[in-house]
């Protein structure tokens, strides 16, 4: 498997093309190897001149550490794991390849020539074979609208019999003047595009990948649905979230991607009533993952799956892969947050400390529950219900006349719908769960006592922050809201997060308790809430609690209490 990169010298520059071997962080003067989980990575310059350069990537593929870890009893373990074409074509093999060798380029990072980085090159790409079933025609419909003129040529099935004709795959060249690490991110995504099928264990990350190397050309890309579905090998859930998210970018609706498409094949009569349709915009990443992964499955029958970010096989890993109870998240790598189990049992006790209590999700479950207690609500928004574990919580309080849970990700608010339908009649009538963003306003939400942001607020981006801001406190404007998030501060008591790591990879910040109370008192004082804030688990006297919350409270129903107690 082989990918050739070749920079011309624009005519006047200052520099010399070699200087291609900076951006691409290896010396064109020595071949460079770097071992992969799955072969090894070979880094040359067949070219390496003043005026031109070329920089080549070599893959040699072990095609018995593709299946290392399979056991024979799984229905795929045939020849066909040994014998196949991922040593000759490119694949998502090379796009893991570009993101560990060429790292530091993809992300268009270049300490000693940063200006380099910003300057668009005149690049030649060549990769000798691409599989694409869908024809040259699907190369080009993809590559030339990112601003690449592309010579697609098919190859034949076999030179000594013309008569069988083409096959599936095409030799592709692409020229343009691009940014280096515009092109490494095209390549990148569109690889596995055109193959259709990924080499390793596909999860909701795949998602944040998609749209973290696809910022600035693909929501603009006209076949960007056809290149989100590919890219996440049609898996439903993924592809409907991911739409969903990249018409939040662009300001659509997301009707018009098909990102509210959902189907109740899985869920038996009643289901489109026990998770209505509602129409609504789908909002930025809540605290729930649309999907997880499935203990064995994989995304291709014919590859074996393994995980890029530890190189290990999936079956190796996959049994780790349990949902932890009450927000999706998963139980290995940076899926699992500090101190919980695979059984979803996380422990806000200090690692110096042997004992262990109730779980961290438990007790925050029972602080929210007791803070809306306190309010004296009895209409109740969940916003970001995910698969429902304080709906359930909520069902069993007679006080509580109707609780309503809200989610971008159907596949969550199946989950719930199916919980919520377990429940005793008189719990299961007063729960309803819906589809809806966070970050647009609903005039549906307007109207109740209060509303939850459980684990919420910090799985947005900071720009999307003030559009929750206005749809939550400013548009629905509930009597109360009670807002939980992690206290940045205790993750030194969490053994192995290190220094500056969030405890989710979903995470996009984790405040300090200070950075919280500045953005809730101006939040309060923004929207006319008064807010309190307490400690969730056990308090360490350095840093505080694990869990923070603050409880907002409009001020104008104190006003309306007080003026009638006169």
């Amino acid at each position: 498997m082989l990918v050739t990169i070749s920079c011309t010298r624009p005519r006047g520059a200052a520099w010399p093309a070699t200087d291609l071997g900076y951006l691409l962080h290896k010396n064109p003067s020595r071949r460079q190897t770097f071992e992969q989980s799955y072969g090894v990575a070979h880094v040359l310059y067949p070219e390496a001149s003043d005026e031109r350069c070329t920089a080549a990537l070599l893959l040699e593929i072990d095609p018995v550490r593709l299946v290392r870890g399979k056991s024979k009893g799984t229905p795929d373990f045939s020849l066909g794991q040994y014998v196949n074409d991922r040593p000759y074509a490119a694949s998502s093999l090379l796009s893991v390849a570009i993101s560990t060798v060429f790292g530091t380029a993809l992300h268009g990072r270049c300490a000693q020539r940063p200006e380099l980085a910003g300057t668009a090159l005149d690049l030649r790409i060549e990769l000798p074979a691409v599989p694409c079933k869908g024809g040259p025609e699907y190369a080009e419909r993809v590559f030339a609208p990112l601003g690449w003129t592309v010579a697609a040529t098919p190859l034949p099935l076999d030179l000594a019999f013309p008569e069988w004709g083409d096959s599936h795959y095409v030799r592709l060249e692409l020229t343009g003047t691009l940014r280096l690490a515009e092109a490494l991110t095209h390549l990148y995504v569109l690889l596995p595009v055109l193959d259709g099928s990924k080499h390793y264990w596909l999860d909701t990350a795949e998602i944040d990948k998609l749209l973290r190397f696809g910022e600035g050309w693909l929501t603009a890309h006209p076949e960007r649905e056809w290149i989100t579905r590919r890219y996440l090998t049609r898996r439903h859930t993924l592809v409907r979230t991911a739409l969903a998210r990249l018409a939040e970018l662009d300001d659509q609706d997301p009707e018009e991607l098909g990102a509210l498409e959902h189907d109740y094949d899985d869920e038996g009569p009643g289901a489109e009533t026990a998770v209505p349709h509602r129409g609504v915009d789908v909002a930025a990443p809540t605290t729930e993952l649309a999907d997880a992964p499935v203990a064995g499955e994989y995304t291709s029958a014919s590859d074996a799956a393994v995980r890029p970010e530890t190189g290990q096989p999936a079956a190796e890993t996959g049994s780790r892969n349990a949902l932890v109870e009450g927000r999706g998240l998963t139980a290995s790598g940076p899926g699992l947050e500090p101190g919980e189990s695979a059984g979803g049992d996380p422990t806000p006790q200090p690692v110096e400390s042997g004992e262990r209590g109730p779980s961290l999700a438990v007790l925050r479950r029972a602080a929210v529950h007791r803070a809306l207690s306190a309010e004296g609500a009895s209409q109740v928004l969940d916003l970001g219900c995910g698969q429902g574990a304080l709906l359930l919580e909520l069902a069993a309080d007679r006080a509580l006349t109707e609780i309503v849970g809200v989610d971008v990700s159907m596949r969550e608010l199946k989950i719930a719908a199916r919980r919520v339908r377990r429940l005793p009649e008189w719990q299961a009538r007063r729960v309803t769960v819906r589809q809806g963003a966070l970050t647009y306003t609903d005039a549906s939400l307007r109207g109740y006592d209060a509303a939850v942001l459980m684990e919420v607020i910090e799985h947005v981006d900071a720009t999307r922050l003030k559009a929750l801001e206005q749809a939550v406190f400013g548009a629905a404007a509930p009597g109360a809201v009670v807002v939980t998030t992690p206290n940045s501060e205790f993750n030194v008591r969490y053994d192995g997060l290190d220094a500056g790591a969030f405890r989710h990879s979903d995470h996009r910040f984790e405040w300090t308790r200070a950075e919280f109370a500045d953005w809730a008192h101006r939040v309060g004082a923004t929207h006319g809430y008064a807010v309190r804030f307490e400690p969730v688990g056990p308090e360490d006297a350095e840093v505080g609690a694990s869990t923070q919350m603050a409880v907002f409270t409009r001020k104008n129903n104190d006003d309306d209490a007080a003026k009638g107690a006169a």
